[in-house]
């Protein structure tokens, strides 16, 4: 085939024209793959940013917590045999957000009740003091202290003179509860007056063995009675 030279200049002109179209594609890709990827970059920063500031807020109110939590003033002090105690004294707990510490002695009592009885009777007998398990850190950081404890035989369970002997309640107001099987407080409250002559002792609390199951109701209207 023979090309004359118009031929050969509209050959070069369409191939001159492939080309523009070409780079002209190619430049316009470049375009929109740095505009996507400037626009993802931009997003995952602020995806950081709103994470990083979500996690300060939660660190500070997990703090804030912890603080709320470690700063009651108030302390439940008790001890139970049968549980009846220990029922109402998780009850005073819930309600008030006090902290809690069960009295329980280095020698555990008996779980026969004849046998403890013997124990007890002994123990009040000779004026015994008998030796608790662990402390109670920051006590002094206590404003308000919830006594509990059965009545054993018109007395406290002497656990409760080694408390007394061992803690310094001068100045802090005590909330005393008790159970029984009718008798009350008996002298307990006389008792504990004169162990602590420079706390303030408010109207007590006292259930029988049937209202201790469910104290909720009497333990509300006796705090509010009180004002803790």
């Amino acid at each position: 085939m023979i090309f004359n030279k118009k031929h050969i200049k509209n050959l070069l002109t369409f191939i001159l024209c492939c080309m523009l179209l070409f780079s002209l594609a190619a430049c316009g890709g470049s375009s929109e793959s740095e505009t996507d990827n400037t626009e993802i970059s931009s997003a995952k920063e602020t995806v950081q940013e709103n994470a990083a500031e979500t996690e300060t807020e939660t660190v500070a109110e997990n703090e804030t917590g912890e603080q709320a939590e470690s700063a009651s003033s108030s302390l439940v002090v008790y001890f139970s045999w049968s549980g009846n105690t220990r029922t109402i004294a998780n009850e005073i707990a819930s309600l008030t957000g006090a902290d809690i510490f069960e009295l329980t002695p280095v020698t555990p009592y008996s779980d026969d009740y004849d046998t403890v009885l013997e124990e007890a009777q002994t123990e009040q007998s000779e004026n015994a003091r008998p030796e608790i398990n662990g402390s109670i850190e920051n006590f002094d950081s206590y404003d308000v202290i919830y006594l509990g404890f059965p009545n054993w035989w018109g007395d406290m369970p002497m656990i409760l003179y080694s408390f007394l002997d061992d803690y310094d309640l001068s100045g802090k107001t005590i909330a005393p509860f008790v159970s029984s099987g009718g008798s009350g407080f008996s002298n307990t409250l006389s008792a504990v007056y004169e162990n602590e002559p420079n706390a303030t002792l408010t109207e007590g609390l006292s259930l029988s063995s049937s209202e201790s199951q469910n104290p909720e109701e009497a333990v509300t209207k006796w705090l509010n009675s009180i004002g803790l």
